[in-house]
């Protein structure tokens, strides 16, 4: 039993690596994709790729996680049952994927409309196909999870996210090499997507087989069970363990249909709107760097939380609620001052100028908050609360929905960026709010707050005053992308450093404490080094 167990937790720590090397490489791939196709090609592809994204996450963090739960339920019955239940469920995921790719595809040429951009319908028709690799990504993902062979889903997950990433970007300097055309560019990167999907799904087959883990679509053999209750909660936990995930991908959504056809209502042409368009989607990648701190944390609470629960250990999983609270809380602050703060020069050195840089100020406001829902949903899940978590982020996500045309033709593209940041305070503080109810315990002392504060001044003066300088010294014959990139990594250096400085030497949390996070080691060090007095 103990050997299995380190088993399983060296698979979920694979596993956790390997789901964060994919998020890193899926922000990363936008920033030379961008530079290659410039605003408009990169608001071509944005425009179609949510499309795709839904049913990627849905997949990977919502269906294969509903499954691996159903089957492991199963693991007490008879091999029969274990069976019938995952054909069930292989027949079902196929009967839908193919259902939504007809809609999908044939629907193509009504959705470009809607976009106000009838060429998408290219890029629409191609993004269809991704639907088909759901069923065996999501069935064999789940089946693997059930049984605890975490580290050949992390190993399948990069394969897909490289082959995806080098299609990408390879065939997109192909395309435009040769043609120039933004459009095949678009269909290239929404083709490189697909082909990784496929990738990751051939190999799950060969892999299955080889193992004598395939499921069959047709069997004579399976015995009748009560379909309706296992659907119904096939559907439930997938929504609820992706919501929090699919909800930035929603809100993308949301800005596909109603931003550049409402911003070519009041601007110059339609070229003009794609450009800034395509400027306002820089700020999505910058928003997933951001919150892979507390991604990692909400992939490691669950199991944490769950195990805590099952030994009735009441007050750990107390204490392990305010920590990772407040854990997401410090690193989501941090992220989205830091990047406030040295946004003009980030813009500049990944997409080659600083437009619309305030902006995108206001969109990364997003990342302290989705830091919080992220982690608060992983909790909830992790002591078994799904249904109301649901509906909060869904009424945020309907929030979203019904004010974003008026913001945006209230205020221009910046009026997007609220309406995405007001429908996540709304989430944000509905859940914190029902974590109280639930657990009646208090997230966070005072002293906390106060030290973030601390902390984020310094950091926020330090960064001013180094950015103040670097302008009275910046050299006439340096290049404005090059001194652009010299001021960013100074800057993030010393604030950086300093945010760290600040909370280490007001001892945060204990040593201790700091052991449960990614690098937390170090920063342990740096306080007990400061503070060995």
């Amino acid at each position: 039993m103990a050997s299995e167990m380190k088993g399983f937790a060296k698979g979920l720590a694979f596993l956790t690596i390997a789901a964060l090397f994919v998020k890193v490489l899926s922000m990363f791939y936008r920033i030379p994709f961008q530079n290659l196709v410039g605003d408009q090609g990169f608001f071509i592809y944005q425009q179609v790729y949510p499309f795709i994204a839904i049913f990627m996450t849905w997949t990977a963090s919502g269906l294969a996680i509903a499954i691996s739960k159903l089957l492991v339920d199963e693991f007490s019955q008879s091999i029969q049952r274990q069976n019938a239940v995952a054909t069930l469920l292989y027949r079902t995921l196929w009967f839908v994927s193919i259902s939504l790719f007809i809609l999908m595809y044939f629907a193509s040429n009504f959705f470009a409309q809607e976009m106000g951009d009838e060429q998408l319908e290219s890029l629409l028709k191609i993004s269809a196909f991704v639907v088909l690799t759901v069923p065996i990504l999501s069935m064999y993902k789940g089946k693997l999870q059930a049984k605890s062979d975490l580290k050949s889903v992390a190993i399948i997950q990069v394969i897909e996210q490289v082959t995806r990433v080098v299609f990408i970007l390879g065939g997109t300097a192909y395309v435009m090499s040769n043609t120039g055309s933004l459009y095949k560019a678009g269909e290239m990167a929404v083709l490189g997507t697909v082909l990784g999907e496929v990738v990751g799904a051939v190999l799950l087959v060969i892999y299955m087989k080889r193992n004598k883990g395939n499921i069959k679509l047709f069997s004579n053999k399976s015995i009748e069970i009560e379909k309706k209750p296992i659907l119904t909660k096939l559907l439930v936990v997938s929504i609820s363990a992706s919501l929090s995930s699919l909800l930035l991908i929603l809100f993308q959504l949301v800005d596909s249909f109603t931003v550049f056809e409402t911003l070519e209502t009041f601007v110059e042409d339609s070229i003009h709107a794609m450009e800034e368009k395509g400027i306002y989607d820089r700020g999505q990648p910058l928003v997933q760097v951001g919150l892979v701190v507390a991604t990692s944390i909400s992939l490691a609470v669950v199991p944490l939380v769950a195990s805590a629960i099952v030994k009735e250990r009441s007050y750990k999983v107390n204490q392990l609620i305010q920590f990772t609270f407040q854990v997401a809380c410090l690193f989501g602050i941090a992220s989205t001052i830091g990047l406030i703060l040295v946004m003009p020069e980030l813009n500049t050195a990944l997409f080659e100028n600083a437009d619309l840089s305030n902006v995108l100020r206001v969109y990364v406001l997003q990342i302290l908050l989705l830091s919080v829902i992220v982690t608060i949903t992983a909790i909830l899940q992790g002591i078994g609360f799904r249904k109301w978590p649901t509906i909060i982020l869904s009424s945020a996500f309907i929030i979203k929905l019904s004010s974003n045309t008026y913001f945006v033709h209230r205020f221009g593209i910046v009026g997007a960026a609220w309406a995405s940041n007001i429908a996540l305070l709304f989430g944000t503080m509905g859940l914190i709010y029902y974590l109280k109810i639930v657990r009646k315990i208090r997230l966070a002392p005072n002293r906390f707050y106060f030290t973030v504060l601390l902390a984020s001044l310094a950091m926020s003066i330090s960064v001013i005053l180094l950015k103040y300088l670097g302008d009275l010294i910046q050299p006439d014959f340096i290049e404005a992308r090059a001194w652009a990139v010299v001021s960013l990594v100074c800057s993030s250096t010393i604030g950086a450093t300093v945010f760290i400085l600040c909370i280490t030497k007001l001892e945060i949390f204990q040593e201790e404490e700091w052991l449960n996070i990614p690098f937390g080691s170090k920063i342990a060090k740096i306080q007990l080094l400061l503070n060995r007095n």
